[in-house]
């Protein structure tokens, strides 16, 4: 299926959604966001669908947002671009809140709210020649909702050295950094990424709910407070169908 901005492919369980602007280095509109609210909400519905991916079409994963909205937004009063700017920054909340791996795929740059909508994803597979950065600096702008995630993805000093300066990181500097999670070799690149994928496929779609769960509600917790969640976690995860499958089958070999 597909539409203007984003191009859906299911299969074997995997939903990959291609941000679909080109010509625009993928960049984000309103019409994209609302795109990928619709996607994320037939991935959760959709019990076929285990893994979801994010990549773009083209050359670049996605440059940020569209430049002429943006100067458009000038106009506008302060509670439309809040009112726009949430609705954004809900994508990046609802790939968090999604019981369903969610994996970035980035080849060529991936840069401001572009490099935001991979640093959401829990899995950041990127090409070896990829970039990310948080530009916005240089056109007097703020990456004001990204640094939520990107203050627990890199920690303090890294994370304003990023938005301070704008400058442009290599996939390896990124992978140092936090911000991806693996790089990939050009030449195994699409296989590898559908390694990755078919091996989250496969694995126990509640097991990956609970630890996904669990691993984003440690924000801000103590460690005491974390080390009592993972005991209901692991009291949850211990009578679901999943779990007593699996070690009724190994203890049966």
């Amino acid at each position: 299926m597909s539409d203007d901005r984003l191009v859906l492919a299911a299969a074997d369980g995997v939903l990959t959604l291609a941000l679909n602007r080109p010509d625009k280095r993928n960049a984000i509109d309103t019409a994209m966001i609302e795109a990928l609210h619709a996607a994320l909400d037939r991935a959760e519905l959709d019990a076929a669908v285990r893994v979801v991916v994010v990549r773009g079409a083209g050359k670049d994963f996605c440059a940020g947002a569209d430049l002429a909205e943006l100067l458009d937004s000038a106009d506008r009063t302060a509670d439309e671009n809040r009112a726009q700017a949430q609705r954004l920054g809900d994508v990046f909340v609802r790939i968090r809140s999604l019981p369903k791996p969610v994996l970035a795929v980035v080849q060529g740059r991936a840069l401001a709210g572009g490099c935001g909508l991979a640093t959401a994803c829990d899995l950041v597979l990127a090409h070896e020649d990829a970039q990310f950065g948080y530009p916005e600096v240089r056109r007097g702008f703020v990456p004001a909702m990204v640094m939520a995630m990107l203050r627990r993805a890199t920690g303090e000093k890294a994370a304003f050295d990023l938005v301070a300066t704008g400058r442009i990181l290599s996939a390896a500097e990124a992978c140092q950094l936090g911000l991806v999670s693996r790089v990939l070799t050009a030449t195994t690149f699409e296989t590898d990424v559908a390694e990755v994928a078919g091996m989250l496929a496969a694995q126990s779609a509640t097991a990956l709910a609970l630890i996904k769960r669990q691993l984003y509600e440690l924000d801000g917790r103590s460690f005491a407070d974390g080390i009592r969640l993972g005991a209901e976690v692991n009291a949850v995860a211990r009578a679901t169908p999943d779990f007593r499958a699996a070690i009724a089958a190994f203890l049966n070999r």
